[in-house]
This record gives structure tokens, C-alpha cells and sequence, in this order.
């Protein structure tokens, strides 16, 4: 029994070395050893015995089988949403935008504008059902806003410059000079010249003419050489004034020592132009002045009143040197200088020292001027060549006009323009009738290519001429304006190809109008940034707004705008829209200063009127016209004009009402 149960127990001990060999991944013996102490095979990870194929495992426990956990239940799928046009433009535009905005904060201006270029290129290749969209108008004011905005900030950044042109006048320079020294050598040679001098001024040579003599021959050569050659520019003109008024020729002189014949000097003490008018003496002769224009600066209205006005202080003081004193500091303290003393002499009062000083130098200087003009050899000044004269056409218009625009229909520059009409103080003709100059034959060709553009919008809107690569694309770009509204204003198609040297007339944005008596204002307050070279008066012309109320709303005491960067404004409403505000309760709304092209009606009542009568609110943007606006209403130009009591000026935020549909 013994000996059987022995048997077994080596039996199940060959076994546990079978199943340990099978474990290891080792064969078993061929023989079996003698019987020893075996440690228990090791745990398997997760209970699961590692074995070899065909190898079976004595005893192996079961290995445990954790259920997997159910997957969690799909989602049903959803059909993909189709994609917004307008979302998704803006998107694509907003990212050049900041791009643009982010470029510009860090001083890369050029790449900022390429930036912003980009982003208006995609709203202006937008489709229509795109840009009739809200959410598309205000992104559009956006992006404008973002690149005039570098406009701006080149302004700012630049010195502020005077709004009127100005150079100093030469008769301040040669006042200055006391007792400059008498050469005798020269002295002498213009005592010699003198009697063999046809004037029809008395000329005489005392100390203080012959010292500006020596003083014209060398420290103020420069000045004499320039004024005589500007000479040219007027001398036919002046001399058939001064015979057409009969005064002396030789008067010339005068203008030449006073302004060198420049029509922008002026003197420390505010005259100005040629003939160096004071502007109470200039209105007394006709001279007119306002913000617009300064006929002290036309050299033929100047040259005239100059030719009255001695002739009068001749026939009062029965002397020509006494009448250029008074020229010079007015008759009155001529006359009292003559009851003093009882001389009528200029140069017995000179003696008397009874004349202001500028006065005493005053006459002497012209004498001076006018010995060494009319004998150029005896000092060096025959090869001097005198300017040509200047020859124009006069158009007599009864609009204001921009002179850029101007410059465009007669192929000239601004600079040129401006010199022919030196009264302009600004880049507009004034808003009454102007006697226009243009360069001398093309009167003409200003009328034909003036003529396509409304008088109201020659203010602003310009013409281009067309170049090789142009297309309305590019010239819209450059304006900042729509190819349709360029198309439109010149009856051509949208696809249509651009003649080299052909000119466009481009719809700019409409600025300057004059606000009349009872206008209604906008509820919602503007900034307006102020520009350089701004006034009170020129924002009033811009935006249609009387100096008064501008002034009551900022609070401005003067006309100066000096360290102002913004004013705050309410932009006038058309008296039709107001009218229609007024009647619906909702002045508010449409006062707002949006970019909408057409506002939704509050209420159901609204909404019903609104459908029954198929009126329509657009609130104008910047570049649009009348005929854009008609055109994307299905409707005209008089149509729209009328409903709005004959509008013809746009304005940016300006509300419109659309009539409706025939």
C-alpha cells in the first residue's frame, strides 16, 4: 500500500516538472530526477498562463475574461449646414484686415496698406446678393475706415501748413536797411545816368536813393534780379492798365520794389499781392475778400484798383512822391505830416523827419529800383531774361469746381492752374460766379469734358485718364469707389475694355453742401477727424453744416480749430427722409449713421404700410451716387430726386427715401 501511494507521488511530482519545463518554454528531460523540492510556477499577469502551440498545460486555471463594455450609442449624423456667403467673406476679409491693422501698429505702413488694399478687393469682387446684405455694408465702412485711416495718420504726422500760399514781400527786406553806405563811384555813374533817363516820374538822386542803389548792387541783387525777371509776367498787362487809368508808366516800379511781381508776398503788416493792398483799402476799390478767394491776389483787378487808387492820392496831394508815401502809410498821416510843417515836398518832410521811417525808406527804394531797371547796362543787368508773359482763356462759370478736377479736363497740372488764378485760396472756385483762367486754348476742351459731370458733384468728382493696364476695377480701387458707379456714370459695361488715353468720369463720394434754413440733423453723433489744413469754415462746406451750429456743439469760441483732432457732429438728413421720420415716430432709427441700404419696420403695422406701399430707406455710403442708388432699387434717378425734394448733393449717413415701384 505504501509502495503504491509512493508510485503516485512520483508520478504527480514528474508531472508538476512537465508543466513547470512547459512554463519556461523549456522541453522537459528524457529521464525524470530524483525526487526534489520544486518551487510553484510564478503567477501569470491577469491569470492567463503563457503556453506553446501543442503543448497542453496540466491543471491550468481558467483565465478570467473581463466583458467588454458596451460602445457608446452614435449620434445620429447631421447634414452639414450649408455656409453662410457673408460669414464667410468676412471672415476672409477680417483676417487681412487685422493683419492690416496689426502691420500698421507695428510702423509697417506700406505692407498695412497692402493688408487693407486686399480686404477691400474682396468685398469689391463680392456677389450682389452678398453686398445687399447688412452685415456686408458695415464690414465694407470698416475696411474704408482702416485705409483712410493711413491717410490720416501721413497727414498728422507732416507739419501743419498754412491754408494760404504766401511769400514774404521783398519791400520788408529793403526797410530794414538804414543807412546803407553811399558808394561814391556808384553815386556818381547814377548821376550821369540820370540825365540821359526818360521817366515819366520825376527822378532824382538824393544820399538815401543812391545808398539803395549800392544796396540793390549787392546785398539785395538777388532780389532785384528775380523781380525783374517775373517783370515779364505781367509788364503788358500793368502798362495797358496804367495808360487805360492815365497814370505815370513808370509806376511799374512800385509793384516791383513792393512785391518783386509775386502775387502771394505779403508784408509783416498783412498787405498782399502785387500792388500790396491793405484789406480795408482793397474793399474801398473793389477788391473783394472772403474764405474762398482774395482779389488783392489777382494781378489784373489789383493792377486796376492800384491805378485808381494813385491817381486819387495824385489829384489830393497834386505829387506823385507824396502820393506814394500815402500809398505807402495811408493818406491821412501824409496829410498831417503836410499841416505840420507846410511843405508839400516828400523830401522837405523827409528832412523833418515827420514820416514814419518805413515811409521815409519807402520812396527813396523806388527811385532806386527804377534808375537801375531802365539802365540795365550801367549795372549789369541786360542778360537778365523777363519771363514770358502770361496768356490764358477765361471761362466765366457760376459753380464751384475742384481745381484737380479741372487740371484733369485740360491736361495740366494743379501748380499751373494756381498760378493762373492766384485768388483762390483754396482748391475750390468759389460757390458764385468766378472769371476761371485756364491755359491759353483750351476753354474749349474744359467745356466738353466738364460737361458729363452734374454741377453739383464738380466738387468731387474727378476724371481719370485711362493708362495701358487699366480697368474699372483698378480705377475703382484708386478712388475708392465702385467699377458699377464708374460704369454707369459713363454708360459703359462692367466688362467692357478701356481705351488707353480715354478719360473716365469716376463718381466719388459727395462731400460739400450747403446746409439750408430748417435742416434736419441726424440723432446719432459723428467724429469727424480733423484734417490738415482744416477751418471752421471748410468743415461747414464739407458736411453741409452752417460754422454757428458746428461751433454750438463743440462749444468753439473763434473760427480756429487749432489742437482740435475731432469735432463732434450730427450729419444732416434730407428734408424727405426727416419728413418720413417724423410721421412713423422713429426719427431715431432713421437718423442712425449706418451702413444699411434698407432698415426693417419695427412693428406689424409698419411692415404691413411698408409692404402695401413699397417704400424703401437707404442711408447713403461713402462713394455712392444718384445713379448707383437708383440702379440697385430698380428705379431712377428723378424718381429719387423728387421723393427727396429735388436732392442733388449726397452726404455719407444721408437717408434717402426709395419710392416705390412703378
Amino acid at each position: 500500500m505504501e509502495m503504491k501511494i509512493n508510485r503516485l507521488l512520483l508520478v504527480a511530482i514528474s508531472l508538476a516538472g512537465v508543466a513547470g519545463a512547459a512554463c519556461s518554454g523549456k522541453k522537459p528531460a528524457a529521464s525524470v530526477p530524483a525526487v526534489q523540492k520544486t518551487p510553484p510556477p510564478p503567477i501569470q499577469a491577469a491569470n492567463k498562463p503563457r503556453t506553446q502551440p501543442g503543448v497542453a498545460v496540466a491543471n491550468a486555471p481558467t483565465p478570467v475574461v473581463k466583458p467588454k463594455a458596451p460602445p457608446p450609442p452614435q449620434a445620429e449624423a447631421k447634414p452639414p449646414q450649408p455656409v453662410d456667403p457673408v460669414t464667410d467673406l468676412i471672415g476672409k476679409v477680417e483676417k487681412q484686415y487685422q493683419a492690416g491693422q496689426q502691420e500698421y501698429a507695428n510702423g509697417h505702413s506700406d505692407i498695412a496698406k497692402q493688408h487693407f488694399t486686399a480686404a477691400f478687393n474682396l468685398l469689391e469682387g463680392s456677389p450682389a446678393n452678398v453686398r445687399a446684405d447688412q452685415r456686408f455694408q458695415r464690414e465694407m465702412d470698416r475696411v474704408l475706415e482702416g485705409m483712410n485711416s493711413l491717410e490720416l495718420a501721413a497727414l498728422q504726422a507732416e507739419p501743419p501748413a498754412a491754408e494760404e500760399k504766401s511769400e514774404p514781400a521783398p519791400i520788408d527786406e529793403a526797410n530794414e536797411v538804414s543807412n546803407y553806405p553811399v558808394d561814391p563811384n556808384v553815386k556818381a555813374k547814377a548821376a550821369a545816368e540820370i540825365k540821359a533817363t526818360h521817366s515819366d516820374l520825376p527822378l532824382m538822386l538824393t544820399d538815401q536813393v543812391a545808398s539803395y542803389i549800392n544796396y540793390f548792387s549787392n546785398r539785395g541783387r538777388e532780389t532785384l534780379e528775380h523781380a525783374l525777371q517775373r517783370s515779364g509776367r505781367y509788364r503788358e498787362m500793368i502798362e495797358r492798365t496804367l495808360r487805360e487809368e492815365g497814370v505815370p508808366q513808370d509806376l511799374i516800379y512800385l509793384a516791383q520794389a513792393e512785391s518783386g511781381f509775386h502775387p502771394y508776398a505779403v508784408s509783416r503788416a498783412g498787405a498782399r499781392g502785387i500792388w500790396q493792398f491793405m484789406g480795408s483799402r482793397a474793399r474801398a476799390y473793389d477788391l473783394h475778400h472772403d474764405s474762398w478767394v482774395d482779389e488783392r491776389q489777382d494781378p489784373e483787378k489789383s493792377t486796376r484798383a492800384a491805378a485808381r487808387h494813385l491817381k486819387d492820392l495824385y489829384n489830393q496831394f497834386g505829387d506823385w512822391y507824396l502820393a506814394m508815401a500815402a500809398y505807402n502809410s495811408g493818406p491821412g498821416t501824409v496829410q498831417s505830416a503836410v499841416k505840420r510843417t507846410g511843405y508839400a515836398d516828400f523830401w522837405e518832410l523827409y528832412k523833418r523827419n515827420v514820416l514814419p521811417r518805413e515811409t521815409r525808406n519807402y520812396v527813396p527804394i523806388i527811385v532806386a529800383v527804377t534808375i537801375m531797371a531802365k539802365n540795365p547796362e550801367q549795372y549789369d543787368l541786360e542778360s537778365i531774361t523777363p519771363d514770358h508773359e502770361i496768356a490764358y482763356d477765361t471761362v466765366k462759370i457760376n459753380y464751384p469746381v475742384d481745381l484737380r478736377l479741372v487740371a484733369e479736363a485740360v491736361d495740366t497740372s494743379v501748380d499751373e492752374l494756381q498760378d493762373l488764378n492766384p485768388s483762390l485760396l483754396r482748391m475750390l472756385t468759389p460757390k458764385g460766379r468766378y472769371d476761371l483762367h485756364l491755359p491759353a486754348g483750351s476753354s474749349e476742351r474744359f467745356q466738353t469734358a466738364i460737361a458729363p459731370i452734374p454741377p453739383d458733384m464738380r466738387v468731387w468728382w474727378r476724371l481719370h485718364k485711362v493708362e495701358g493696364d487699366d480697368t474699372l476695377m483698378s480705377v475703382a480701387r484708386r478712388y475708392h469707389t465702385t467699377a458699377r458707379s464708374i460704369a454707369e456714370a459713363n454708360q459703359i459695361e462692367l466688362s467692357a475694355e478701356l481705351e488707353a488715353g480715354a478719360k473716365l468720369v469716376v463718381p466719388v463720394a459727395p462731400g460739400r453742401h450747403a446746409s439750408g434754413e430748417g435742416q434736419t440733423y441726424a440723432k446719432r453723433l459723428t467724429v469727424y477727424r480733423v484734417r490738415k489744413g482744416d477751418t471752421l469754415q471748410r468743415v461747414s462746406d464739407n458736411l453741409g453744416i452752417p460754422p454757428t451750429v458746428i461751433r454750438r456743439w463743440n462749444r468753439l469760441k473763434g473760427e480756429s480749430l487749432a489742437g482740435r483732432k475731432v469735432l463732434y457732429v450730427h450729419l444732416p438728413i434730407s428734408p424727405g427722409a426727416a419728413a418720413v421720420a417724423s410721421k412713423s415716430n422713429r426719427s431715431s432709427h432713421l437718423a442712425k449713421v449706418s451702413t444699411s441700404t434698407q432698415d426693417t419696420p419695427s412693428s406689424s403695422d409698419e411692415k404691413t404700410a411698408s409692404r402695401k406701399a413699397s417704400t424703401r430707406r437707404h442711408t447713403v455710403r461713402r462713394g455712392e451716387t444718384l445713379y448707383s442708388i437708383a440702379n440697385s432699387y430698380n428705379t431712377t434717378v428723378q424718381a429719387i430726386q423728387q421723393t427727396n425734394d429735388h436732392v442733388a448733393t449726397l452726404r455719407p449717413g444721408m437717408v434717402l427715401i426709395i419710392p416705390p415701384q412703378q
